[in-house]
């Protein structure tokens, strides 16, 4: 089987839990709300990505596709793509040079909405292109690492265009964060060491929705579960649904396997590395491979045994202790295991689709900054879903909605 037969069976594969993005495409194929417009992406270019895509194309868009992580693309979907006419410019395991030509080469389709998982195509479109900025009319963003620096650039009036936040949607926060990163982060660490979890300890830093999906699944599995957090009310929330909350550098100690999902920079570091056990597992499942000190374990070591396992380095240090660093610190739900199932991801794009969607009728009256989705487009992902599932709910009566919408009926 060639290469491009091979990424249509696994497309084919993700379509077949994908039921909602699959009916949004053959809306779109007869609405056509994206009619002539161009759309530059990066996006982890995997199956599930394909079917958005598809859905996408249907609606008119055309489309030039980059990798937002050089470690999940899938070559085979990737090839796929290009038959069905995307646009891809991806190759699994690139250099950052090339990643970001990659992110260069998909601008330059002149787009007048992006996709992105990460912000580093907006932030380039800022930086190095901004010859097409004012062609750019709007954009919406994936990820919650994504989003904070998407916030921060509008803090600081430096955000051109609207941008929305796919990512916030209850949704999104409840299906595609806490579901999908939990079960999907295990999966890798399982992969890639083969490691029993039941009865280990396991580190997770950040109690936002991918850290409490991650700790939820962990402890499903048998694990004591330590949580690691800096917000005072996320650290409480952890305490009082029963793990022990405690510092890194307390938890460093005790630690079998550590799982950074935090959106921020140096979490675990050369202090905390110097603590660990021989033989603990680090794992990053936030969006960029900046959680662990990479560089520190690096330096601190006097040998390194590079894929001693699949996606698995070992790094030696002095006295002979041995800390083992899955994924060389990206994704590692993306690249030792296949991120999310499709299930969860036919949400997340569903809400991706008719939020891009809703942009391109709104995207003249929205001023430059980020935006929410539509609740009524969370709604609407979420009774597609149940309608696919055949899981029903009750409607309010006209008393109910009565009662809802007035002060004047006391008890």
């Amino acid at each position: 089987m060639d290469i491009t037969a091979a990424g249509e069976r696994r497309i084919g594969w993700a379509a077949r839990s994908m039921p909602v993005l699959t009916a949004l495409g053959e809306r779109f194929g007869v609405e056509r709300p994206l009619e002539g417009l161009r759309i530059a992406a990066c996006l982890h270019v995997t199956a599930e990505t394909a079917v958005l895509m598809g859905t996408l194309r249907a609606g008119g868009a055309q489309i030039s596709l980059a990798a937002s992580n050089p470690l999940s693309t899938q070559d085979d979907v990737a090839a796929a793509l290009r038959e069905y006419g995307v646009d891809v410019h991806a190759r699994a395991g690139v250099d950052r040079a090339t990643y970001y030509r990659h992110i260069d080469e998909a601008l330059d389709i002149g787009p007048d909405l992006v996709l992105d998982d990460g912000c580093d195509l907006v932030n380039t479109l800022h930086t190095t292109r901004l010859d097409l900025l004012d062609q750019v009319t709007g954009g919406c963003e994936e990820t919650t690492t994504g989003i904070i620096r998407l916030r921060q650039m509008a803090a600081e009036g430096a955000l051109r265009f609207p941008v929305v936040a796919v990512n916030d949607t209850r949704t999104k926060r409840m299906f595609d964060n806490r579901y999908g990163t939990g079960q999907s982060t295990l999966d890798g660490i399982m992969r890639a060491t083969n490691a029993l979890l039941a009865g280990r300890t396991i580190v997770v830093a950040g109690y936002g929705y991918c850290g409490r999906g991650v700790a939820q699944r962990a402890k499903g599995l048998g694990a004591r579960v330590i949580v690691t957090e800096i917000d005072p009310v996320k650290a409480l929330d952890a305490a009082l649904e029963g793990y022990d909350v405690r510092p890194m550098a307390d938890a460093a100690v005790v630690g079998d396997v550590f799982i950074t999902v935090t959106g921020n920079r140096d979490v675990i570091r050369a202090e905390h590395l110097a603590a660990m056990k021989d033989g603990a597992i680090l794992a990053n499942a936030g969006h960029f491979d900046v959680e662990i000190d990479v560089r520190a374990l690096s330096e601190m070591a006097e040998a390194v045994n590079l894929g001693i396992r699949p996606n698995t380095d070992e790094y030696v240090l002095p006295g002979g202790r041995r800390l083992l660093l899955l994924a060389e610190g990206r994704l590692v739900n993306l690249t030792a295991a296949e991120g999310h199932p499709a299930a969860v991801m036919d949400m997340s794009f569903s809400a991706q689709a008719l939020a891009v969607a809703w942009l391109a009728r709104e995207r003249g009256d929205l001023a430059p900054g980020v935006h929410d989705v539509p609740e009524e487009i969370d709604a609407e992902v979420a009774m597609l879903k149940l309608a696919a599932a055949g899981i029903g709910i009750d409607d309010l009566t006209r008393e109910q909605e009565e009662y809802l919408h007035s002060w004047r009926v006391g008890s």
